[in-house]
C-alpha cells in the first residue's frame, strides 16, 4: 500500500517516520526531487511518502488531488495541523483555513481514489464537564477557535464520504519539536520557581505510542471506520504533569506551584476536565494503551539517553 503522511516534519509526523522505518519503505520529500530521502525495509508492502509544506500544500486543492491521483495514494494520514491555541484567537481565518478547508481537500482526494484518510483531531472541540469521560458521541462544543477549527476539519471529512478514521487526541508530547514536557524540562533546570495551571485535567499523550497505533493498524490492515479517541491511559492537571517531568528528571530545586486558569490569564478559553475515553479504541483494534506515567518515563529516558 502507498501511504501519504502529510505533517512530516511535526511531532506525529516524525514520531510516525520512525515507526515505519521499522516495517516499511520511506520516501522523505517530493518524489524524484534532488533532496527527496528514501530507506527501505526488506520485504516490506508498504510505501510511506513524508511530505510537508514544502513538498506538498495541503491549503492548494488542485496539488492535494494530483498528488494523491498520481502516486495512487491508498492512505493518508493527516497530521499537519495549525496547533497555536493562543494565536488561533486572532488568526482563526488561517487557523480554519489549515484546520479545516485542507482537510475537506485531502478527504475529496481520498474519495475519488477510494483512499483512507486518517485524520487526527483534538480534545478541544469538546467543552469538558465535570468528572465524566468524553466518549465519541459525546455532544462536540469548542471553546476556542483552535477548537472550533479542528470540530470543522472533522466534518469535512465525514461530509466528504470518503472512508476516514478520525482519531482524536490530547496534550501531545515527544522528543521532537516545541512541546509542554520539553520546555518544563528546560525551566525546571533554570529557575527556582514556577507556576502551573492546576484546574484543568486531561490525559497526557506521547506521539511515539499514537504513531505506534497507527502504524500498527495499517500494518494489520485494520480498517475500523468512524471516530476513536486515543490518549495515555489515566489523567492528572498541568500542574501534576509538571511536577511528574520534575520529579523524573531529577530537577529537585524548583518548586512548582499550582494556579487557576484565571490566574495564569491564558487568552483562549480551554476545557476544565476534557478526559477522553478510550475503550471504543481498545476494543475495536484490540491494542493495549499505555499509561500516561509509564509513557512520559520513555519519552524523559530518549530525550536524556
Amino acid at each position: 500500500m502507498r501511504i501519504l503522511v502529510t505533517g512530516a516534519e511535526g511531532q506525529l509526523g516524525r514520531s510516525i517516520r520512525r515507526c515505519a522505518e521499522m516495517v516499511a519503505d520511506v520516501v522523505v520529500g517530493t518524489w524524484g526531487s534532488p533532496d527527496m530521502i528514501t530507506s527501505s525495509c526488506e520485504g516490506s508492502a508498504d510505501t510511506y511518502y513524508f511530505t510537508d509544506v514544502a513538498d506538498l500544500d495541503i491549503t492548494n486543492r488542485q496539488q492535494v488531488l494530483d498528488y494523491v491521483a498520481d502516486n495512487e495514494i491508498d492512505i493518508i494520514i493527516n497530521c499537519a495541523a495549525y496547533t497555536d491555541v493562543e494565536r488561533a484567537e486572532s488568526e482563526e481565518e488561517r487557523a480554519r483555513l489549515i484546520n479545516a478547508t485542507a482537510v475537506g481537500h485531502l478527504a475529496e482526494a481520498a474519495r475519488r481514489n477510494d483512499a483512507l484518510l486518517v485524520h487526527i483531531s483534538t480534545d478541544y472541540v469538546f467543552m469538558g464537564g465535570c468528572c465524566t469521560m468524553l466518549t465519541e458521541s459525546s455532544h462536540p462544543q469548542p471553546l476556542n477557535a483552535y477548537g472550533r477549527t479542528k470540530l470543522a476539519g472533522e466534518e469535512a471529512v465525514k461530509a466528504s464520504g470518503c472512508h476516514h478514521i478520525i482519531l482524536r487526541t490530547a496534550w501531545l508530547y515527544s522528543e521532537f519539536g516545541h512541546n509542554f514536557v520539553k520546555t518544563m524540562l528546560r525551566l525546571t533546570a533554570e529557575r527556582s520557581e514556577l507556576r502551573v495551571v492546576s484546574d484543568q485535567l486531561g490525559s497526557p499523550t506521547y506521539a511515539g505510542d499514537l504513531a505506534e497505533a497507527i502504524v500498527g493498524i495499517i500494518s494489520r490492515r485494520d480498517f475500523h471506520e468512524g471516530v476513536f479517541h486515543y490518549t495515555n491511559l489515566g489523567e492528572c492537571s498541568w500542574w501534576q504533569f509538571a511536577c511528574e517531568i520534575a520529579r523524573l528528571a531529577g530537577h529537585t530545586g524548583c518548586v512548582i506551584k499550582p494556579c487557576t486558569t484565571a490566574e495564569y490569564g491564558a487568552r483562549a478559553a480551554r476545557p476544565h476536565y476534557a478526559v477522553l475515553d478510550k475503550s471504543k479504541f481498545i476494543r475495536t483494534f484490540n491494542m493495549d494503551i499505555p499509561e500516561w506515567r509509564k509513557s512520559l518515563k520513555k519519552c524523559l529516558d530518549e530525550l536524556q539517553a
